[in-house]
């Protein structure tokens, strides 16, 4: 089998510039004839993201075998079409732990055991053994934060050290940093880049190509400068234009050449093909209809704790042509439900903790009572079911024992097996869970499946004790677990859309395979359903 070959992202001056979605659209670029895997390096001591508040560290994303994992996996997925696991999401806290687990069994002979070689291996070997395991054949390393952070200096020592391993001609070193056009000075600046490289350099590592992240395309003599002072060939800077819509960038990136620069210096071909991809694009550009949509929750201040959800809106908006405005409505202190006067649509994304609870409860209320198409996930499930109890079942005072434990009528509830449960990450849904589909529903439709497998991250289920009452006086339960004990989705199907999920189904969405949940929900919305 030939060597894999190796792309490693690194960025620089400031965070948030984008270096996940650079990596994503550069694998995107490379897909056609290569096996390629992400792997993702974060400094931080956490074992993995999923105790973190969405305030702390955006979205935590839910892979299929059940890992919380860095959002940038979203990026990964929706680009490359494949299915991570959570393995190739590298923490330091998951660094450590690997280390210490060696020691404890002996494994380093008595040794003292230090940073190099003995944690810079554990990486190494951890990042080897994935290439191994999945025969591929471009892995591409994402180190998270910017360089000079203290936390991830041994993840780039290992890097450096990789060069040795695997042969100068089978890794490329990528470099993204800022190139900033000052207000009032309409040139564009090279020092941040420079002062970057150098860091960079100071750490053993000569990077190959250097992306400048800018609100224009670089300009001949901003390249020739960074290729001066960087020590890389003029057409090895690239451009990383400033864009409205993310999924431009591996346009951008092919009008750049990069794709030809990677052919070049890893010795491999993999012609890019984005014929669809820039068709989905136009079609964004230009659509021909507009809805605006409520996104209620309490994470609102922060969109990128639902990064998913306006991803997958974004997907469905490419392929029906609606744009799609987004009202991002606060439920904390939320009076009444008026603000849904002039919205086209509705969700209740999921969360945690009892803060905005009847709020969305009033949300939910309206939608169902106007006729509002309303799409609900994992808690928006629970919601609505909680709802219903008390405004169509007449169970007043219906809760979640998770808001209220001493509620007369526990509608949803922590179902006896996972009570035991203490470790936040040991929750019994975590992960990929099948559901079957009740034939003749929205959800069957929608699906055209009669088996789906959703990703779930919650511990709360419709209890049991309440499915008869429910479904006596007209909610459907359209997909269930096999048993039919666990609710998987529900409708109310005389309405135009009313549809909730205790899944997270905008996890598994992407461009080119929008969520049928989501695709159903913007065409009711639209009036096109």
């Amino acid at each position: 089998m030939p060597a894999t070959k190796y792309i490693i992202v690194t960025g620089g001056v400031l965070s948030g510039l984008g270096k996940g979605i650079a990596a994503a659209s550069i694998g995107h670029l490379l897909s056609a004839r290569l096996k390629i895997v992400p792997i993702k390096c974060d400094g931080y001591l956490n074992v993995d993201p999923g105790t973190m508040n969405p305030f702390e560290h955006g979205e935590v994303f839910v892979l299929d075998d059940g890992g919380e994992v860095d959002m940038d996996f979203g990026h990964y997925e929706r680009f490359l079409g494949i299915r991570c696991k959570s393995k190739w999401n590298l923490t330091m806290g998951r660094i450590f732990h690997m280390v210490r687990e060696k020691e404890r069994k002996g494994d380093y002979l008595g040794k003292t055991v230090q940073y190099i070689p003995h944690v810079t291996d554990v990486i190494k070997n951890h990042i080897y053994k994935i290439a191994e395991e999945e025969s591929a054949d471009l892995l591409i390393v994402e180190i998270g934060g910017t360089v000079g952070d203290i936390e991830n200096e041994l993840f780039l020592e290992a890097m450096r050290q990789m060069k040795e391993d695997v042969g100068r001609e089978n890794i490329v070193y990528l470099h993204l940093t800022y190139v900033p056009i000052p207000h009032g000075v309409h040139e564009q600046k090279s020092k941040p880049t420079q002062q970057s490289v150098n860091l960079l350099k100071q750490r053993g590592i000569f990077p190959d190509i250097i992306i400048g992240r800018c609100s224009e395309y670089l300009t001949k003599e901003i390249r020739l400068k960074i290729s001066n002072f960087c020590d890389v060939s003029p057409e090895a800077v690239v451009t990383g234009l400033d864009v409205d819509d993310i999924y431009e960038i591996p346009i951008v990136f092919e009008k750049e050449g990069l794709a030809e620069i990677l052919h070049k210096k890893l010795n491999i071909y993999s012609p890019p093909d984005l014929r669809r991809w820039k068709k989905l694009v136009e079609n964004t550009r230009n659509p021909k209809s507009e809805i605006t949509v409520a996104i209620c929750g309490k994470y609102t201040k922060l969109e990128d704790s639902y990064a998913s959800i306006i991803e997958s809106l974004n997907h469905c908006s490419a392929h029906l042509r609606c744009r799609i405005h987004l009202q991002w409505i606060e439920t904390t202190d939320l009076k009444d439900a008026s603000v849904l006067n002039d919205m086209n649509g509705v969700i209740v994304p999921g969360g945690f903790g009892s803060r905005g609870t009847e709020g969305k409860i009033e949300i939910i209320r309206r939608a169902r009572e106007e006729n509002i198409p309303f799409l609900g996930l994992c808690l928006g499930l629970q919601l609505a079911v909680v709802e219903y109890a008390r405004n169509v079942c007449h169970l007043e005072g219906a809760n979640s024992t998770e808001f209220d434990p001493d509620t007369p009528f526990p509608v949803i509830d922590i179902l006896p097996e996972q009570k035991d449960i203490k470790e936040k990450g040991g929750t019994m849904r975590l992960g990929a869970y099948e559901a079957i589909v009740k034939e003749g529903t929205m959800i069957s439709r929608l699906y055209k499946s009669h088996s789906i497998s959703e990703r779930h991250r919650h511990r709360y289920e419709v209890n049991p004790e309440y499915h008869k009452i429910l479904t006596d006086t007209g909610l459907v339960f359209s997909g269930t677990s096999r048993d039919g004990r666990l609710v998987e989705f529900i409708e109310l199907p005389e309405l135009r859309y009313f549809v909730a999920t205790q899944a997270h189904p905008e996890l598994k969405s992407s461009m080119e395979e929008p969520s049928p949940l989501f695709y159903g929900f913007v065409q009711a919305s639209s009036g096109a359903g």
